[in-house]
């Protein structure tokens, strides 16, 4: 239950994905003056030294992180997605090297205003202690904007929504170690979605040899009915034989910014440029039908 751990996987070609969306949503949330929650459900240390052990035993980051990172370097004309995605990251490397990983409640500490606040669901016990530690030593937040709850996120989550501010973007990416998170994803956000049917829901999953990763876009659709939605997902690289190991990983965004499809447009080929390992890498990228 409790042998995930992110830092193996930190700054991966899932992570830029995922974290690329994010910003996209928070600088959305940033345009009203009216305050925000988000709710991150697997919140993990929060940020990673690439130097470090976890992440050099791996060293998955050099994939995707590090080789988007050098790639920009020499494109004048990125994306725009990219290009903010890189200015976020920039922000915990300022001296141009890149060695530490901002998790998505780093990312959020850094873009939120002082009125929003983060919740931060983490059930790993070591985990939630170190995100603690972090919190401390990095001295990004105000008092009372972060919470950290060492507990399930699939039964938490209920607590929170609606939100008293009525404006919310909840992220959900759990490791998908047991293949129960992929039921308990879609339960939760059938269940969100009822409680609270304005929010932005953003839910990363892996691409990975198994029945249910490869379904549950489709069940989030589903829960998504009458709601807009898009849903991007990126292949790396082609299946391993031994059907072992992430070749990729998808987002499904529920209630989305409206100018998040175009971003993706630009930018999903430009990563498959850069990131991808073989003949087998592309992109994948729908939205609801008015």
């Amino acid at each position: 239950m409790f042998s995930y751990r992110h830092g193996f996987h930190a700054g991966n070609h899932g992570d830029v994905l995922k974290h690329l969306i994010l910003c996209h949503l928070i600088d959305h949330f940033n345009q009203k003056e009216s305050p925000y929650w988000l709710v991150d459900m697997h919140a993990g240390a929060g940020i990673y030294d690439l130097a470090g052990q976890w992440a050099q035993k791996k060293m998955e980051y050099a994939q995707g992180i590090e080789a988007v990172w050098h790639a920009a370097r020499l494109d004048k004309t990125l994306p725009a997605a990219i290009a903010r995605y890189l200015e976020v990251i920039g922000l915990f490397n300022p001296d141009g090297a890149l060695r530490f990983y901002p998790g998505s409640p780093w990312i959020a500490l850094k873009l939120i205003r002082p009125q929003d606040r983060i919740k931060l669901f983490e059930l790993h016990p070591s985990e939630a202690d170190i995100i603690r530690q972090n919190l401390s030593a990095w001295r990004l937040h105000q008092p009372r904007q972060v919470t950290v709850l060492a507990e399930d996120a699939f039964a938490g989550i209920k607590k929170m929504l609606p939100p008293p501010t009525r404006r919310a973007i909840v992220l959900a990416d759990p490791s998908y170690e047991d293949k129960q998170d992929y039921r308990k994803v879609i339960e939760t956000v059938k269940d969100a979605m009822r409680r609270f049917p304005t929010g932005c829901y953003a839910i990363w999953y892996p691409l990975v040899q198994r029945r249910e990763a490869l379904d549950l876009a489709r069940q989030l659709h589903k829960a998504a009915s009458g709601k807009e939605w898009i849903h991007a997902a990126l292949n790396t690289q082609h299946p391993a034989r031994d059907g072992i190991g992430l070749h990729g990983s998808g987002m499904v965004i529920i209630n989305p910014p409206w100018q998040l499809f175009d971003q993706l447009k630009s930018a999903l080929p430009w990563l498959v440029n850069v990131m991808g390992q073989d003949d087998r890498a592309g992109f994948k990228l729908e939205k609801s039908v008015a």
